[in-house]
């Protein structure tokens, strides 16, 4: 059985649809259980909300992960966060993997975000998104993590206790055994993590060998896919559940570039409310406000979207008048206080989300303890339907998907 332990919840959604796509039964879960969970299971992915937290908050959620699934029967760990990385010389992936590391007694592993098929890729050490550097991206302009180096050594010796070495393009291709060999020599020369190049999937189902026998592994859901593909044998995914035609909404609270993209085009064909910052801020009741906006719209063809998504220079400005953290604080609570409202009073039952904050802040508000893993509406974007509800959930990360993102999750539907 796999454990894994996701630092956000698009995340976690991210990592369990690979996981089931390559042939693990797979139950993604709300937060840390209270209890133990009664169905068998190949793996079980923990969402949490710990990627920004303070670092002492995401060691302690970690840890508390990591022991309920040692006492779920877990055999393996896998410390899922984003491909683009996400955590600046001040970020919680480091201090969380040493955690992790002291309470598995072990004393090294693995750094690998990449996801070739949504362009994310390692080579000499540097994270590329597309045909850029991490830090000439569209990441630079992260609201929460601003990437500005894309050299995974020196993020991780910014913020990690170890020292990181490499395990080179030119080292990977020589297969998993060569690769065994690199880590080993790496331990030796007094190294605690290893980045391993991987520019295409070829070279992740090396690593995903190679590393067969760790104790933690971490890196993004690319890797998670073809460690799943070798413990299941290749065995193919069932047929994942897709939503029926219902009521349905769209709460998109990230900036990303891609995000923007998909906005602006489903602006032109649907109905779509902006989220005001100040508004936010300044009135108690502005949920209750944009409620009663959407509610007429709520049966129209496309499903409303309520959006605070803006371009770079308007969240500067944002995040200049109100504070960056007073900002997405306002928007992440009227988000949760809508999604609330809507499915509780307006029998919403499908919600589309984009952005893992408030991807978070929406589970979270709408109480569900875990989810059933759907069918892909995009590498990494499952379907998911709440355990013991009708309510279905697609929560995107920023960056993936299509421009046509917010209508490709609604052809979906049955």
């Amino acid at each position: 059985m796999l454990g894994v332990i996701a630092d956000d919840f698009t995340g976690a959604s991210d990592i369990a649809s690979f996981l089931v796509e390559n042939g693990l039964n797979t139950v993604q879960m709300n937060g840390v259980p209270n209890k133990a969970l009664t169905e068998k299971v190949d793996a079980i992915v923990i969402s949490l909300k710990s990627r920004s937290n303070p670092v002492e908050e995401a060691i302690e959620q970690s840890l508390q992960a990591l022991d309920w699934l040692q006492k779920s029967g877990c055999s393996q760990f896998y410390f899922k966060y984003c491909s683009t990385f996400d955590s600046t010389e001040k970020g919680n992936i480091g201090p969380v993997t040493d955690a992790l590391l002291e309470a598995l007694n072990d004393d090294f592993t693995v750094i690998t975000p990449a996801l070739p098929i949504n362009g994310r890729t390692i080579f000499n050490g540097y994270l590329f998104v597309g045909n850029v550097l991490l830090n000439e991206s569209g990441m630079r302009h992260h609201p929460i993590t601003p990437m500005k180096d894309a050299n995974l050594m020196r993020l991780m010796d910014a913020q990690a206790k170890g020292k990181t070495g490499l395990v080179s393009y030119a080292e990977v291709i020589q297969g998993a055994d060569h690769v065994k060999s690199c880590f080993t020599q790496l331990k030796q020369a007094g190294f605690r993590y290893a980045v391993v190049d991987a520019t295409d999937n070829s070279q992740l189902a090396v690593l995903a060998e190679a590393v067969s026998d760790f104790k933690l592994v971490t890196g993004g859901s690319g890797l998670g896919a073809y460690m799943a593909a070798r413990l299941s044998g290749g065995k193919k995914a069932e047929d994942a559940f897709v939503p029926r035609k219902a009521r349905s909404v769209i709460l998109s609270g990230s900036c990303s570039e891609m995000t923007n993209k998909q906005v602006k085009l489903y602006k032109e064909k649907a109905t779509a409310l902006y989220l005001d910052v100040e508004k936010a801020i300044a009135d108690a009741n502005y949920a209750e406000r944009l409620f009663e906006q959407i509610l007429p719209h709520i049966d129209e063809p496309l499903a409303p979207m309520v959006y605070a998504t803006v371009p770079p220079d308007e969240l500067k400005r944002i995040q200049a008048q109100f504070g960056a953290e007073q900002a997405s604080q306002a928007i992440e609570q009227t988000f949760a206080k809508l999604a609330q409202r809507l499915k509780e009073k307006a029998n919403v039952e499908n919600i589309i989300t984009a952005g893992g904050e408030t991807s978070s802040i929406v589970v979270q508000k709408l109480g569900f303890s875990g989810f059933q893993i759907g069918k892909q509406i995009a590498p990494g974007v499952p379907w998911l339907k709440a355990l013991g509800e009708s309510t279905a959930l697609a929560l995107k990360s920023g960056n993936f998907g299509k421009e046509t993102f917010f209508i490709d999750a609604q052809e979906m539907m049955l």
